[in-house]
């Protein structure tokens, strides 16, 4: 396959300097949304805005066609130029702007949050370069490439380490590291940029952010003069990635646990994203850096205008070429590991970053924490430009409600201790360790809990959150989580080697893990009073673990300690969590059959209007469906979500099953694609089912959905036709919504036959906060069949009805899906529910005369009123 795929920004840069118009005004049609986004923040007229942003174009034009300017960064470029316009022309009143969203004092926010660091984008050869000079022969002499963009209240910014090690980078990686990492832009339109396929652009991505990381490392060893902390240095890089000797892994550990300062360079090192996001993002665009997000992800979905429509209207031979190497990334990004590592060493590839929703909010009655004191990365709340905690942004916290329940006492999990103030030594008049006297003291409240089940020979999650209910902030927290026999972290490091870096599920907010004998140490910045925060840790349970045993916690910063232990441990049975996250977040599923009734018998067209006495897959034999029109696919079908414009996907599932030998692959199409991509099942479990052996399959697509909404279709895996047959597929996302209150999710799956010897099952929801509020559940089944009642769905002792299909109580299972397209989807079933938890959520499922195949249950609950 030939490597060139389409022209990338490097390419269509040169072209500029050549002359070429054409090259250009593609530029232009590629990253005009950007600078749009934060225009509308910095200038308060939209005429104004739109006039700063073409004079921003006209000058980046005129510097690279004279052979100055970006050679291949053209994005981190011209916002620096936009801002740097800004700036002047607000010197001489040719705008209006918000000084504060331009880079006023708000910037400090954001300067005392960079503890976990990263880098500038001012940088070497012009890439973030903004301009300097006076105005000169009627034009705004803005674009100087050798002037970097800088004020006072970036000085501290512009200094630490990460900014450093970022301009010591090569351009082509800023440029990956900005749009995967800064802007996380998705894959294929991150490719379109580079010129690359997507394989490649993973590829490209993973050594860049190797070579952040040995950059930071590098100016940290070099500026330490502490004997004992050189020599750790020198290891962090391999201990991250799980490639130290075991021996020399227990030398960091120990060295890590009494450093505060290693410790700040190991949090850097592990969250290289998010140290980019809190550093180089508000050096590029300022202070407004959050709303920018905020506004690119708006412009680009409401108007198909940016990546986003550029990708959908980009040739089809060139998205197949694009895409295609995405087979073959693995293999790729080895070959890139062994280049930027050590020698004859190949690493894997680390798991990619979900969407983070911020899970720190305030609660009411607790003192509200002075400026500068926001947290990590957060610019001061109030701030103009800046999403202020009302602002509904699905990335900063709300303003109002109460807490999530975390530690009150009341909710699931608190705790075997009781938590607060550390009191004074004996004689001593200066308060606890850490803090000054006189000032508010922090109160740290947590609870460790399971999500869902910790179910033996399975793999489970086990969330800590934690609540700061004092008057004043904390310091460092560092949270040990001990883990009971038989239950352990899963290790990604080769035998012999020490595990280095615990990649947290779901929300990470500033947390960085690592493991230790029993569990983990969690490590973040200070918690600003009345904030609260959560990390999720996957573990494994072996089939030893002794049921009842469960997890613990002990929480510490200084002049506070508490600790917590889970109400629930390892059980013989339930559905383990598959994810779980906290934040402005709410759960969906859609889904539809593959098998149908003959469409030329008269009866089946009443069948699919779900009409007649002969609505299940019983009565039938059932043929293939094949609803596309694609020539090359033998079964597919198709459903359609329905989402608001603003969400965000956090996480996405497909779980597919038949009535059929088992099948791990399947073909899946996102909306605006027009080729299916080939899905590879992380999962398959074998179930005996009435007709014979059948399966059920699940793999994680959350990289696949580019946008959140549309139609979705699924093609050709293993299915067999015939009387009693089923084959259908559930969709399962959870996403990140800006006008939503602060809530908690998980997703559990399973495999359970009922009605076969077994007539119900409970499925535990542990780690759910009781709330009076309704749930939001969406449950995926297969097997049942309309014409048998007798099904029901229980939470809390209360018997369910379902939101969509016959709304039936004693008949939810009638072979009805959300969004599906073409009718009846006879032995598939995708079923929402509302409805209280109660106090100890466990969800019911029971069956008299039907066969019901459980796959997955996802529950969303809100915890802020």
């Amino acid at each position: 396959m030939s490597g060139k795929t389409s022209q990338g920004d490097a390419e269509l840069l040169a072209a500029t300097r050549n002359g070429d118009p054409a090259a250009y005004r593609l530029l232009h049609r590629r990253h005009a949304h950007a600078a749009h986004a934060l225009a509308r923040l910095l200038v308060r007229d939209e005429a104004g805005g739109a006039d700063v942003v073409e004079e921003t174009f006209t000058e980046v034009h005129r510097v690279v066609a004279r052979g100055d300017g970006p050679e291949q960064a053209f994005r981190i470029y011209l916002l620096t130029a936009l801002r740097r316009l800004v700036t002047d022309r607000a010197a001489t009143g040719r705008v209006t702007t918000d000084r504060a969203a331009e880079g006023g004092g708000a910037a400090e926010g954001a300067a005392n949050g960079a503890a976990s660091g990263d880098g500038a984008a001012s940088g070497d050869g012009g890439t973030a370069s903004g301009t300097g000079g006076e105005p000169a022969g009627g034009e705004t002499g803005v674009l100087d490439p050798g002037a970097p963009l800088t004020d006072p209240a970036s000085a501290a910014l512009e200094r630490s380490p990460v900014a450093r090690a970022f301009r010591s980078l090569p351009e082509r990686w800023q440029l990956v590291l900005w749009h995967t990492e800064v802007e996380r832009t998705p894959p294929e339109e991150t490719a379109l940029l580079l010129g690359l396929t997507v394989g490649g652009t993973d590829a490209l991505a993973y050594r860049a952010r190797e070579g952040m990381r040995q950059a930071c490392l590098r100016i940290h060893l070099a500026e330490s003069h502490v004997p004992e902390c050189r020599p750790v240095l020198a290891r962090l890089g391999p201990y991250v990635r799980g490639s130290l000797a075991r021996a020399h892994g227990r030398v960091v550990n120990e060295h890590l646990d009494g450093c505060s300062g290693c410790r700040a360079v190991f949090t850097e090192v592990t969250g290289i994203g998010r140290s980019l996001r809190s550093v180089v993002g508000p050096l590029v665009v300022g202070p407004a850096f959050p709303a920018y997000l905020a506004a690119l992800g708006r412009l680009g979905a409401a108007d198909g205008g940016g990546l986003p429509g550029l990708w959908r209207r980009t040739p089809r031979s060139t998205r197949r070429a694009l895409i295609a190497g995405a087979a073959v990334t693995a293999v790729v990004v080895a070959v890139a590991a062994v280049l930027v590592l050590a020698p004859g060493r190949r690493e894997a590839l680390p798991p990619s970053a979900a969407s983070e929703p911020i899970v720190a909010f305030p609660v009411p009655g607790a003192s509200t924490p002075d400026a500068g004191t926001t947290g990590p990365g957060t610019p001061r709340a109030g701030t103009p430009g800046v999403p202020s905690p009302g602002a509904r942004d699905p990335l900063a916290p709300p303003q109002d409600g109460t807490g999530d329940g975390a530690g009150d006492g009341t909710g699931s999990g608190t705790g075997g201790g009781t938590p607060g103030a550390v009191p004074p030594p004996a004689g001593s008049p200066s308060g606890p360790a850490g803090v000054t006297p006189g000032a508010p003291v922090p109160h740290l409240v947590a609870t460790i809990d399971v999500m869902g089940a910790l179910v033996r020979s399975k793999a489970g999650i086990v969330a800590l959150r934690l609540r700061n209910a004092g008057g004043g902030p904390s310091g460092e927290v560092v949270a040990d989580v001990v883990l009971p026999r038989g239950v352990t972290l899963p290790s990604g490091s080769p035998r012999g080697h020490a595990v280095g870096v615990v990649t947290p599920v779901g929300t990470v907010d500033g947390w960085s893990c690592r493991a230790r004998s029993r569990g983990a140490r969690c490590v973040r910045g200070p918690l600003p009073a009345g904030r609260v925060t959560a990390v999720f840790l996957r573990v494994m349970v072996s089939d030893q673990a002794v049921p009842g045993a469960a997890p613990s916690v002990t929480v510490s910063a200084p002049g506070t300690r508490t600790t917590a232990g889970a109400r629930t441990g390892v059980r013989a049975s339930g559905a383990p969590a598959r994810f779980a996250t906290d934040g402005r977040v709410a759960v969906s599923a859609i889904g539809n059959t593959l098998l149908s009734c003959d469409a030329s018998r008269p009866e089946c067209e009443s069948a699919r209007a779900r009409q007649g006495g002969r609505r299940d897959n019983n009565g039938w034999r059932m043929r293939l469906l094949d609803r596309d029109t694609d020539p090359s696919t033998r079964v597919s079908s198709a459903a359609r979500l329905l989402l608001p414009s603003a969400s965000k996907v956090v996480w996405a599932g497909l779980y597919w099953s038949a009535s059929a030998p088992p099948g791990g692959r399947i073909r899946f199409k996102a909306p605006g694609e027009r080729e299916y991509r080939q899905v590879r099942a992380s999962e398959v479990v074998q179930r005996e089912l009435p007709v014979g052996r059948g399966y059920r399959a699940f793999a994680d697509v959350t990289r696949l959905l580019g946008r959140v909404g549309g139609t979705y279709w699924v093609a050709d895996p293993s299915v067999r036709p015939g009387v009693s047959r089923h084959a259908g597929w559930g969709l399962v996302v959870i996403v990140a919504d800006p006008r939503r209150p602060y809530g908690q999710a998980v997703v559990v799956d399973d495999a359970t036959v009922l009605g076969t010897g077994r007539r119900s099952v409970r499925i535990p929801l542990d780690g759910l906060t009781s709330a009076r509020v309704a749930a939001r559940m969406a449950l995926v089944t297969w097997e049942g069949d309309a014409d048998v009642r007798g099904d029901r769905v229980r939470v809390g002792g209360r018997t369910l009805r379902p939101v969509g299909g016959g709304r039936d109580p004693r008949n939810p299972f009638d072979g009805s899906a959300t969004g599906a397209r073409g009718g009846a989807t006879f032995g598939t079933d995708v079923d929402r529910f509302r409805a209280p938890l109660g106090r100890d959520p466990v969800l019911e499922l029971g069956t008299r005369q039907d066969v019901l195949l459980f796959g997955v249950a996802a529950v969303s609950v809100q915890t802020v009123p």
